[in-house]
């Protein structure tokens, strides 16, 4: 086996389930996990060594999930996004006790933020149904969302220094 197939054989899963829940479709997942792994073939090269190649892999997934929907004509602020998925978190988080600082920093949120997260997030509503629920608009509930997300990526940042 080449070393290329077991990278392949490694992280096929995670990139997979990263465009789940990034897109959350079954199919465009598959196809986009697949074309990362050509474009990841086809850069193998470029590939320094200096971040986790599972990052990597990320990196090139949601790159190519974005040209997709521009290809498609899908608006990404309208794509539906697995939150705190960006890859400066999957970077970050690589054992229990970041796990456990990141669920710290969700829990230490103010409100509104940690309410409209979690229902992003966990509840998986969309922008709209947030907004109704706290009889706002839909921009409202996605600039909340937003900045939820900031303070997360900033307090990340902070404890990583």
């Amino acid at each position: 086996m080449s070393g290329f197939e077991e990278i392949y054989r490694l992280y096929f899963k995670d990139v997979f389930l990263y465009m789940r829940a990034l897109c959350r479709d079954e199919s465009i997942s598959e196809e986009i996990a697949q074309e990362t792994f050509v474009k990841a073939l086809n850069s193998i090269d470029s590939f320094d060594g200096k971040k986790d190649i599972r990052a990597w892999l990320f990196t090139i997934a949601r790159n190519t999930y974005y040209s997709y929907c521009r290809q498609k004509h899908i608006p990404l602020e309208d794509a539906p996004e697995a939150a705190v998925s960006d890859v400066i978190l999957t970077e970050r988080i690589e054992n229990e006790e970041q796990a456990m600082a990141l669920h710290k920093l969700l829990h230490e949120l103010p409100e509104p933020y940690k309410e409209v997260f979690n229902l992003r997030v966990f509840g998986e509503l969309s922008f709209e149904k947030i907004g109704i629920i706290f009889g706002k608009s839909a921009g409202w509930a996605r600039v909340t969302y937003f900045r939820a997300k900031k303070m997360i990526i900033e307090g990340i940042e902070k404890t990583s220094e």
